[in-house]
């Protein structure tokens, strides 16, 4: 796999003092970004500019809002470009003959800025969340080896990263270890929605997916938190690997969910911390 460029528009340079001299840095873009729905405001969040679309494609299937692509008629970036703050506010129509409904976000969180580190707050908000998370009907496994080939896929899919230090990633990968979306963001929870949205709009994931091969593993840096494994969940994907630290949220809702979640992953090494038979042959699936 090649090393992807990074975006235009994902890096910025501003003054710093080093070693006591005046030079420029790198820096990771972080941007707002207004998801609206029929012109309704849905939920404003920070994020690195780039993959909007599929950004937007994410989150509206990981909220219930939307089933797949086909739900969507169209989204364009509101206002002209060169106006100050264009890019900024995105518009999602619904597809003719289909109206999308966005009362069914939770009240709690519609017209609230997500952040690009957290999106859920409140214990009432998270119960319910857990009440309507899919388990994850696949009994697909991923071998050790299908992990290890994912992790070295998302160190290869981080040019802003490699520039900046500043953003986290996210990877889909197939079962044969093919590479089938990949992104990079300021939010970890965004880098998901942008893979899984990507995925959406090829067809290959929604209600009425088209497209074969189906990604069996979600490889992200940083925390996997309660989010990453939500939104792998309603995605279908069986297995969640970070090279970092899982939540006990994250983990509660993997063994809910069906969903086999990895942390610490270090070659091949790492802690399982549910559905381990998904990772293991020796595990036993629980029936």
């Amino acid at each position: 796999m090649d090393r992807p460029a990074a975006p235009a528009g994902a890096v910025a340079t501003r003054p710093v003092v080093r070693d006591g001299a005046e030079t420029v840095d790198a820096v990771a873009v972080e941007e707002p970004l207004e998801i609206r729905v029929d012109g309704d405001r849905i939920a404003t969040t920070m994020r690195t500019p780039g993959s909007d679309h599929d950004l937007a494609l994410g989150f509206l299937l990981a909220e219930g809002i939307i089933a797949g692509a086909e739900d969507v008629g169209s989204m364009f970036h509101c206002g002209r470009p060169g106006e100050e703050g264009y890019g900024n506010v995105l518009d999602v129509t619904s597809a003719g003959g289909h109206r999308i409904d966005p009362e069914r976000i939770l009240d709690s969180r519609r017209f609230l800025p997500v952040s690009s580190a957290c999106g859920v707050c409140g214990r009432e908000a998270i119960d319910r969340l857990l009440a309507r998370v899919p388990a994850v009907a696949s009994d697909a496994r991923a071998d050790r080896a299908l992990v290890v080939r994912a992790m070295d896929a998302l160190r290869r899919s981080q040019p802003v990263f490699e520039r900046t230090g500043g953003l986290h990633a996210a990877v889909l990968v197939g079962a044969g270890g093919e590479v089938l979306a990949a992104a990079e963001d300021v939010g970890r929870h965004n880098a998901v929605d942008k893979v899984v949205g990507a995925l959406l709009r090829q067809g290959v994931l929604g209600a009425r997916a088209t497209a074969s091969g189906r990604p069996v593993v979600l490889a992200v840096s940083g925390r996997a938190g309660f989010e990453i494994v939500q939104k792998a969940a309603v995605a279908g994907v069986p297995v969640v690997a970070s090279v970092s630290a899982p939540s006990s949220l994250a983990v509660d809702l993997a063994v809910r969910a069906g969903v086999a979640l990895l942390g610490f992953v270090r070659g091949e090494r790492m802690n399982v911390y549910a559905h381990a038979w998904r990772v293991d042959a020796t595990a036993s699936c629980p029936r």
